[in-house]
């Protein structure tokens, strides 16, 4: 690739950088394996909810032909009497998986004290698709099954399941962007208002807040590698400007893969207490890969919006499976609530079409509404077999109870070993520390280049190439596709590895291309150095 093709690559935004590289890699020079350790998705799935799910499906359809069973057509669902039929459809003996629909049954019942006919009435109906969804933000079970998981897996103890509210969206993404449209719409944040975000971070989150559509001033709070990719010390106390409206955090960090330390969390609820007025937004999608993990959400609730996907845990990130939670006491509503006589006004404008007193409609509401743009409201909501589905992957962790969920301790271990072979090949530093989730390495390639073989080599990488050099060499040479850091708020040389989509034994294989990549570079780099000396010691004329 010519030097005016990769910086014309280099504004380009980091994902799409990555696919580019995806079609050179898979045609090396090397004819070597084509790795893509790229994207985040895993290359695992959770069986057991998806099993599940086919046993709905299928129950559901025998349940529909009880009042209408005409060849291909089938009929409605009766409530009365379903868990009886539900219980009576199932096979232990036959169907493995109907032994973890008896523990279900038995922990809705038990543990959730949920009226067993209604809950199985929802999941049937949701799971077959025969309705809109009702209420539109969140199936009424779904969200008191959600809710239970996500105070089990992300609050660290904390109990805020009662009085959480859930909007289940389109993947985590979906959630990003109904929620920076809602706080625009809402008068929120404002043209030229100042967003503070934790960087490196995942890019749409750098990219959605200068686009015309908002034209935000970011305000970075950076990690970087010489401390293990934590917030650096005194960056938090950048929230204490009255100016910053917003607060935006990837925790653990993409692609830092680190969690904010008990420490970290002290000092943002010290500064909400100066800051009550500041709003945070927290992605814990990877919360479930670090132990004692405690979101955000649980340590300044009133303050935050939670968005989570079920896409990295479970392998759904086909299935689009998010949400967005909030606290029903929130800094939000209390802005709305608190706006100029004017904006009060637009807003109820806005939202009187679908809500006879607006001013009472809280955000999470707005949330759903707009993402519909209003008019469409009354069938906004995720579709209701992806809602099932999001119960299903929680249940998978909640009848466990207060045991081991064997599941989740497999992915980390998974991603444990993929990422201590992928530094071991580099002779790479680790960080051990219990806040790593170990999902993604960020590998400095200047810093592996200076191990190896001295500051000179480490001085002629940077120096002499493109900011893109080495990644599209990695890809077009060596067939490996690793993702630029820069887009994520790195410094230049850093690449992103996702130790989560390639099969453990590629991650040596990954390393190995590195360093045989870099070893041509510093075969090019002596070449330079004796043609440098000849040229001096020649003889002048």
């Amino acid at each position: 690739m010519k030097v005016s093709e990769e910086k014309k690559l280099e504004d380009l935004e980091s994902f799409v950088i990555s696919s580019k590289m995806t079609s050179l890699a898979k045609e090396n020079a090397k004819n070597n394996i084509f790795l893509d350790a790229g994207r985040g998705n895993p290359n695992w799935i959770n069986k057991k909810a998806r099993l599940a799910f086919n046993r709905l499906v299928e129950f559901g359809i025998i349940e529909s032909e009880r009042t209408i069973n005409k060849g291909d057509m089938a009929g409605y669902t009766e409530q009365h009497g379903m868990r009886q039929r539900f219980e009576a459809f199932l096979r232990p003996e036959e169907y493995k998986i109907d032994d973890f629909w008896l523990s279900v049954l038995d922990y809705i019942r038990d543990d959730m004290k949920l009226n067993q006919d209604e809950v199985i009435k929802e999941f049937v109906d949701g799971a077959i698709g025969n309705n809109y969804p009702l209420p539109a933000r969140c199936l009424r079970n779904t969200e008191k099954i959600i809710n239970q998981y996500l105070q089990t897996t992300l609050y660290n103890g904390v109990d805020l399941k009662d009085e959480t509210s859930v909007f289940t969206t389109e993947g985590g993404t979906a959630a990003i962007v109904y929620i920076f449209n809602t706080l625009r719409e809402n008068k929120l944040i404002h043209y030229g208002d100042k967003i503070a975000i934790n960087t490196p971070i995942f890019t749409p989150y750098i990219e959605i807040p200068t686009l015309n559509d908002y034209q935000m001033v970011e305000v970075d709070l950076n990690s970087d590698a010489s401390n293990n990719w934590e917030i650096a010390p005194g960056e938090i106390d950048k929230l204490l400007d009255p100016s910053i409206k917003l607060f935006v955090v990837v925790n653990p960090s993409n692609p830092g893969s680190k969690a904010f330390s008990q420490k970290d969390l002290a000092e943002i609820k010290e500064v909400i207490k100066k800051r009550p007025d500041l709003m945070i937004v927290t992605d814990d999608v990877y919360g479930t890969f670090v132990e004692n993990f405690q979101t955000l959400y649980s340590v300044v609730p009133n303050n935050t919006l939670l968005v989570y996907s079920f896409s990295k845990l479970f392998g759904a990130t086909g299935w689009r499976l998010g949400l967005v939670a909030a606290h029903d006491q929130n800094v939000f509503d209390k802005i709305i609530s608190e706006l100029p006589d004017k904006d009060k006004k637009e807003l109820e404008k806005r939202y009187g079409s679908v809500e006879f007193d607006p001013s009472k409609m809280k955000f999470i509401d707005r949330l759903v509404a707009d993402s519909r743009s209003i008019s469409l409201y009354h069938t906004a909501g995720l579709s209701t077999p992806q809602q099932i589905m999001e119960d299903l992957f929680s249940l998978t962790h909640l009848v466990n109870k207060n045991q081991t969920d064997s599941y989740i301790e497999t992915s980390k271990r998974i991603v444990g070993k993929r990422y201590t072979d992928l530094h071991d090949s580099l002779n790479y530093p680790k960080d051990e520390s219990g806040d790593n989730s170990k999902y993604y390495s960020i590998i400095d390639i200047y810093n592996v280049a200076e191990r190896k073989y001295g500051k000179d080599f480490r001085n002629y990488l940077e120096n002499n190439f493109e900011q893109l050099d080495f990644l599209v060499n990695l890809a077009q040479k060596n067939g490996v596709v690793l993702m630029d850091g820069v887009g994520f708020g790195t410094h230049p040389g850093c690449l992103r590895v996702s130790q989560a989509n390639l099969p453990t034994e590629d991650y040596r294989l990954i390393g190995n291309q590195v360093m045989q990549l870099l070893a041509d570079y510093h075969k090019q780099f002596i070449e330079h150095k004796v043609k440098t000396s000849n040229e001096f010691m020649a003889p002048k004329n």
